[in-house]
């Protein structure tokens, strides 16, 4: 019987020819990862253990990018404290500053995350890797606090659910409104830890930016991991971002291999999607959710902060207002995007229609600073969960689209498409 990608990935990091849904396996891991939320626990955990030295100082990474830049005393001290366990271990990726960029978006960028690797990460949204073809989870502190010794972890083979998508596409949708449907399809556990592996016409057809987004927020519909199949658009990606010799994996799946289930969608009539409070999967479409009057829009987070979700953005606020009732919060998720979007007049753009723009952080996406609602306020936000309270106070409410949607909104003062505004 055949092998899933996943499986492939997981038997090769295990050392096995196969392996098999259910199964407990020790496997190496390529890349570990955590925050600056994340990482104190598990630098206390592998000093406790009596722990000198990381298994690897180039395959550890960690991001300081949750509450950062510091928004407090209690923020600064966990920057530092992370700071100096990563210059006392000599990490060679180690960032916060001018180079710190959301995790999600920084890692892909610089090429440290590639096809067929296996990465665990002290973050629910290290499932974006999977975007390029790797097995991707987020793991707990303390797992992460043994793999920085070890260099290892162990899993419980996952089944996959094979997710088919065909059609076309219809104008402002993209790979967020494909992801929010889905989740609103299966539920917050319809595929609990499960692989959901994404394929079909429209997925081959999909930018990188999209895969991301639809990867990202796998963990929203209860899953292991999010996985694409490596093609020719993974295989230019990583060209760009690795040094020529590297040799890009392209595991795929086997015709023969085996799933719990496999879904298929036609998306040829599929509108953009928004994930009203507070679920992500009380997804609804743009046309059924009514007149919402909204306070604040933010376009950024580990979900959608990329360059091409900036472009989208300034193609429909440009020579356009946000609408005097809304605050409009744009966040390029690294220095990189950042600097290119001020390049290429993204931030004219932004700053003439009254947008503030935030260095690259988490910030608002778990309300921690850059952006928090107060009682009774409604955003709507290209991020990945809308629970009570995620972005500010509990009676506050957090709507989640692409951010086509996003921008759209923002000129309307309620929640609106780009079609509203004649485009």
């Amino acid at each position: 019987m055949g092998m899933t990608i996943t499986e492939k990935i997981l038997a090769a990091h295990s050392g096995l020819e196969e392996v098999k849904p259910g199964q407990l396996i020790q496997s190496k891991v390529d890349i570990v990862l955590a925050n600056d939320i994340t990482a104190p626990l598990a630098i206390e955990q592998f000093r406790a253990a009596g722990a000198k030295k990381v298994f690897d100082r180039d395959k550890v990474v960690i991001v300081a990018d949750h509450f950062a830049p510091n928004k407090d005393i209690l923020s600064a001290e966990q920057c530092r404290f992370v700071r100096e366990f990563a210059h006392e271990q000599q990490l060679t990726h180690y960032y916060e500053g001018g180079e710190m960029g959301v995790e999600h978006a920084l890692l892909p960028e610089k090429g440290i995350v590639r096809p067929g690797q296996v990465i665990i990460g002290a973050d629910s949204h290290t499932c974006t890797y999977g975007s390029l073809g790797a097995f991707a989870t987020g793991v707990g502190s303390t797992d992460v606090a043994a793999a920085l010794i070890t260099g290892e972890t162990w899993f419980r083979v996952p089944e996959s659910i094979k997710f088919t998508f065909t059609g076309k596409l219809q104008p402002w949708v993209s790979g967020k409104d494909l992801i929010l449907y889905t989740i609103g399809n299966i539920g917050v556990d319809g595929a609990l830890y499960k692989a959901m592996e994404f394929s079909g016409e429209v997925i081959h057809e999909l930018s990188m930016a999209d895969r991301f987004s639809m990867a990202n927020m796998a963990i929203e519909a209860g899953a292991k991991s999010g996985i694409f199949i490596p093609d020719v658009f993974t295989e230019h990606y990583v060209r760009e971002r690795t040094p020529s010799a590297y040799q890009i994996n392209r595991t795929t799946s086997d015709d023969d291999a085996t799933y719990v289930d496999h879904v298929e969608y036609n998306v040829d009539q599929l509108e953009p999607q928004v994930a009203c409070p507070h679920s992500p999967e009380n997804v609804k479409n743009v046309s059924d959710v009514g007149n919402i009057a909204i306070n604040q829009v933010v376009i950024g987070s580990c979900t959608n902060g990329r360059l091409e979700d900036l472009h989208i953005a300034a193609r429909i606020l440009k020579g356009k207002k946000v609408a005097p009732s809304v605050r409009l919060i744009i966040i390029p998720t690294t220095p990189w995007i950042y600097q290119e979007a001020m390049r290429q007049g993204l931030f004219e753009i932004f700053m003439n229609a009254q947008a503030v723009i935030s260095p690259p952080t988490c910030g608002p996406c778990l309300g921690g600073h850059m952006g928090i609602l107060a009682k009774g306020e409604k955003a709507i936000a290209t991020t990945n969960r809308n629970f009570v309270g995620r972005m500010g106070h509990p009676e506050s409410e957090v709507y989640l689209s692409s951010p086509s949607v996003a921008a759209a909104s923002a000129v309307s003062g309620r929640i609106a498409t780009p079609n509203e505004l004649g485009l």
